[in-house]
């Protein structure tokens, strides 16, 4: 009788432990399954850029590494982020052309930007490239790709169209060629003439293509 009592008490208290030891998984797991801070990959889109929303100013590095902010968005009659490269050969094809844009709607008010989010492409390399294509526009470094990852900007070039109230108008290719002599379709002027003109851009997303930014991490 004592024996099957001995057994009976064992068995409780192993069943108490087992059910303490659940209990315990349970909470040191609560933390990580709904904690406190936003899921990242939520917090990714949650963040990123789009049509329907106000852009902050951007925080960015001149070639030197000192800090540039790109905002006073009402100060042109539109503001061309291109993010681009030094070394992509898609990038470069479009270098006469983003400068001939540069030099034709900066004339109307309009204000270029150009920024280079490649991990590998020091300031030192992106100013020498913009003297050397004759750029007009300042070519603005992005530590760790954060502006870059707030456009969700994947390829050089890739164009994305401010206005004077913040908000994104325009985003995607330059024209549809790498190869000028084949273009067909002049994107980015198309949405620049509807902006200067004060209507509504018709064809407000087009698909950007070139080489993928090379980030960190």
């Amino acid at each position: 009788m004592k024996k099957w009592t001995t057994l009976a008490a064992l068995a409780i208290l192993g069943a108490g432990a087992a059910s303490f030891a659940l209990s315990g998984q349970n909470t040191s797991a609560a933390p990580s399954s709904t904690g406190s801070g936003p899921h990242p990959a939520r917090a990714a889109s949650a963040s990123t850029v789009s049509f329907d929303q106000k852009i902050a100013p951007l925080a960015l590095l001149d070639t030197s590494g000192k800090p540039v902010t790109v905002g006073d968005w009402d100060k042109s009659k539109a503001t061309v982020l291109m993010f681009v490269a030094t070394q992509c050969p898609v990038s470069n094809a479009y270098n006469t052309r983003m400068a001939a844009l540069s030099k034709t709607y900066g004339a109307k008010g309009v204000r270029f930007v150009g920024i280079n989010s490649n991990k590998a492409e020091g300031g030192s390399e992106v100013a020498s490239h913009s003297k050397d294509n004759g750029f007009d526009f300042a070519v603005l470094k992005d530590p760790q790709n954060k502006i870059a990852d707030r456009f969700d900007a994947k390829v050089t070039p890739e164009i994305y169209v401010v206005g004077p109230k913040g908000d994104l108008l325009y985003k995607g290719r330059i024209d549809n060629s790498q190869n000028q002599a084949q273009v067909n379709d002049k994107s980015l002027q198309k949405a620049l003439d509807a902006i200067l003109s004060g209507k509504s851009v018709t064809e407000r997303e087009t698909r950007a293509f070139g080489c993928s930014i090379k980030r960190e991490g």
